[in-house]
């Protein structure tokens, strides 16, 4: 009758066990946290300085994670916008040539339609960036064979520390039950309870070095890595948003200047008579092209053409061509200095 009584609580023991491993499997993180010294303080410290490690290494990969789906959403956006943009270049080049006696509009569409097309391969260059630079490093370092050794390494010191635990309570049971009947039976209980801890706490001192290292060594890669694969997302961006924004500046140049380019013949002209008027250059004006006319402050032109543009042309020092308006102010009367004479 006591032989099944031993036997029942040795059961209940073995199912309590089962019950108690089986919640902190499925409560726990992979990495079991506790405060209980199970050997001395040095195996404290230990297992303190692995947990650290163990949620610093998951923090990162899940941050890497998130980098790479950001890199993802951003590659997918520009593929997308690749094919818009390049669909669309297409249709102002179209227009453009289509619409040749359209001068203004079909220039514009042409223009825009050459800068789309670069843009879009400053897109497509990118991308290759963001796959070669960002995405494929960070991923196979998040599935990568270190990572997942090094946590396995951790697990199997917490899984170890747990049975250690365990295995001190058993030495603590079987200490008393030694004392309370020092019988052969229970000696030799107690001494193999004491082997099993010797044995746990020797391969605990192994595996808690090598899991410790392990994990500091990924932890300094994740560091190291994911600050380079960042560093790299946003010199990325720059350089293609300094690139795309250099090619619209070029429009807006080519824009700017042939609105602002002297016209080829007069908007306004009287219907019978020009009516020549004296005006004072206010401010220096070089010439950029043959049809325009050099002034120095103080120069004195008179005034032939006048534009709806806000460039006027007239003739100073022998020499005639277009000039901005705004450099000159009208003059009533011929000035009575000896040079006023060189405008004629």
């Amino acid at each position: 009758m006591d032989a099944l009584r031993k036997q029942a609580s040795k059961l209940r023991d073995q199912v309590a066990k089962q019950q108690q491993a089986v919640i902190k499997h499925i409560s726990g993180s992979g990495y079991e946290s506790s405060d209980v010294m199970v050997i001395d303080e040095v195996e404290l410290q230990r297992h303190q300085q692995l947990e650290k490690l163990y949620r610093s290494t998951r923090s990162k990969r899940d941050f890497q994670k998130e980098v790479v789906k950001v890199a993802e959403t951003f590659t997918a956006l520009g593929y997308k916008q690749i094919e818009a943009g390049t669909k669309f270049s297409e249709d102002c080049c179209k227009y453009g040539a289509e619409n040749i006696e359209d001068d203004l509009l079909s220039k514009a569409a042409s223009l825009y339609g050459d800068a789309r097309k670069h843009m879009e391969k400053e897109q497509e260059e990118l991308n290759r960036l963001l796959m070669s630079q960002v995405l494929d490093p960070m991923k196979s370092m998040i599935v990568g064979a270190p990572l997942e050794d090094a946590r396995h390494l951790a697990q199997r010191y917490s899984r170890m520390r747990q049975e250690a635990e365990t295995q001190a309570a058993e030495v603590s049971r079987r200490q008393l039950r030694a004392t309370e009947a020092p019988n052969p039976e229970n000696v030799a209980k107690l001494h193999a309870a004491e082997a099993r801890m010797k044995e746990l706490r020797a391969n605990m001192a192994v595996l808690g070095k090598e899991a410790a290292a392990a994990l500091a060594a990924v932890e300094s890669q994740q560091q190291k890595l994911t600050f380079q694969r960042l560093v790299s997302l946003v010199e990325g961006e720059k350089n293609y948003h300094v690139r795309v924004a250099t090619i619209l500046a070029e429009v807006e140049a080519e824009k700017q200047h042939k609105e602002s380019a002297p016209p080829v013949f007069s908007i306004e002209k009287s219907s019978n008579k020009t009516a020549y008027f004296l005006a004072e250059a206010v401010h220096a004006f070089n010439a950029e092209s043959g049809k325009e006319l050099d002034l120095a402050v103080g120069d004195y032109i008179v005034i032939r053409q006048m534009s709806s543009t806000g460039w006027w042309e007239g003739e100073c020092k022998g020499k005639a061509g277009w000039f901005p308006s705004a450099y000159v102010e009208k003059r009533h009367r011929i000035p009575s200095r000896n040079d006023t004479a060189e405008v004629y």
